[in-house]
C-alpha cells in the first residue's frame, strides 16, 4: 500500500513537470538538454579530447570513460530487474525503441557520475558547469515525458555512488594503466 501511495504521487509530480507536446523554445530547450545526456555523445567527445588533448589530461578522460562504461552496465542491470514502464508519450521515440525500461534514468545518472568525477579531479570550472547541467539534463528527461520524477532521482543517487566509487579507485587505475594516466 505505501509503495502504491508512492508511486502516484510520483506520477502526479511526473505530470506537473511534463511539457505539452506543442513545439515551442521550452520544447526545443528541453530536448537539446535531455540529449544532452546520451552516452555515445560523451564518449565521442572524451574521444575526441584524448586525441587533441595533452597528456595531462588523459587521466581524467580515461576515469569518465571507465565511469561512463561502468555506469551503463550497471543502470542496465537494474532496469532489466525493475522493469518499469516508461511514461507513455511520443517524444524520445530512440529511447522508447531500444530501452522501453525507465528506472533508473542512466542520463540523470550519467550526468551526476561526470559531475562527481570532475569534482573530484577538476577543473573547477568545469564542475561548476556539471554541477548546474546535472539538474537540468534531469528535469528535461522528466519534462520530455521520458522519464518520471523517481527515475531521474534514483539515477542522481546511483551517479553519485559510482562517481565516489571512480574517485576512490583512480589511484587503483593509475597504478594499473600507466599509458592512461
Amino acid at each position: 500500500m505505501l509503495l502504491r501511495a508512492i508511486l502516484e504521487k510520483d506520477v502526479a509530480a511526473t505530470a506537473r513537470l511534463r511539457l505539452k507536446q506543442e513545439k515551442g523554445f521550452m520544447h526545443s530547450l528541453a530536448a537539446l538538454l535531455a540529449h544532452s545526456g546520451d552516452s555515445w555523445f560523451w564518449l565521442i567527445g572524451l574521444a575526441g579530447l584524448w586525441f587533441l588533448g595533452s597528456r595531462e589530461g588523459h587521466g581524467r578522460l580515461a576515469l569518465m570513460a571507465i565511469g561512463i562504461v561502468i555506469l551503463a552496465g550497471l543502470v542496465m542491470a537494474i532496469k532489466l530487474t525493475i522493469r518499469r514502464r516508461r511514461p507513455e508519450g511520443e517524444w524520445g521515440a530512440i529511447y522508447r525503441i531500444t530501452d522501453p525500461h525507465s528506472f533508473p534514468s542512466g542520463h540523470a545518472a550519467r550526468a551526476m557520475m561526470l559531475a562527481v568525477v570532475v569534482c573530484g579531479v577538476g577543473p573547477a570550472w568545469a564542475a561548476i558547469v556539471l554541477l548546474i547541467w546535472v539538474p537540468l539534463v534531469s528535469l528535461a528527461r522528466v519534462a520530455m515525458g521520458v522519464h518520471y520524477l523517481s527515475d531521474v532521482l534514483a539515477g542522481v543517487v546511483i551517479g553519485s555512488v559510482i562517481g565516489l566509487g571512480i574517485l576512490v579507485i583512480q589511484p587503483l587505475l593509475a597504478g594499473w594503466a600507466p599509458f592512461l594516466f
